[in-house]
């Protein structure tokens, strides 16, 4: 565990990018966001702008739809970065039929050695209704899992509700 880095989890549209980023601006530090969606169509490509124009100057972005370790192996500790999302990323994966479980290792190996500050995003997929195809039920398995690696490797984890940040885990201090 890290008590550097900070998990932020919360459903869609809860206001966790944003308090995310008021995270990673409050450390006072270069900023780095790792960024994993991709703009597949026109409503995709609306939020990242928003996103972009909502973080404003002095972010140093780093477009890693599928590879996040290489990235976080440069940083140094006199960044922080931030990762959003962790949800887009594994999306991104499963679409690209990459072996989720060898990626997934990658990435906790890279966080737990990765110098920099870190904040990562990821979406809680489990409070709904157990979905009806065979795809979606194997992403929800696969997210929660991911969700779990993340809080263990996190000295603070953070659940956004309605804006509203929650600590779950260690503090913000």
């Amino acid at each position: 565990m890290h008590s550097r880095h900070t998990f932020v989890l919360g459903g869609a549209a809860s206001g966790k990018s944003a308090f995310a980023e008021a995270l990673a601006e409050k450390s006072g530090k270069p900023m780095v966001y790792l960024a994993t969606a991709q703009a597949f169509d026109a409503e995709m490509r609306a939020k990242i702008d928003q996103h972009i124009t909502r973080r404003g100057e002095g972010w140093k972005t780093i477009e890693a739809p599928l590879d996040i370790v290489r990235p976080l192996e440069t940083l140094s500790s006199e960044h922080v970065c931030l990762l959003d999302c962790a949800t887009m990323w594994l999306s991104n994966l499963m679409l690209a039929e990459r072996d989720i479980t060898v990626a997934q290792a990658a990435l906790i190996d890279a966080i737990r050695t990765c110098a920099a500050d870190l904040v990562i995003v990821s979406n809680e997929v489990g409070h709904g209704i157990v979905p009806e195809n065979a795809l979606a039920r194997q992403f929800r398995e696969a997210q929660g899992r991911l969700n779990i690696a993340l809080a263990g490797e996190c000295g603070a984890v953070v659940q956004v509700i309605a804006g509203l940040p929650q600590v779950l885990k260690g503090s913000l201090a």
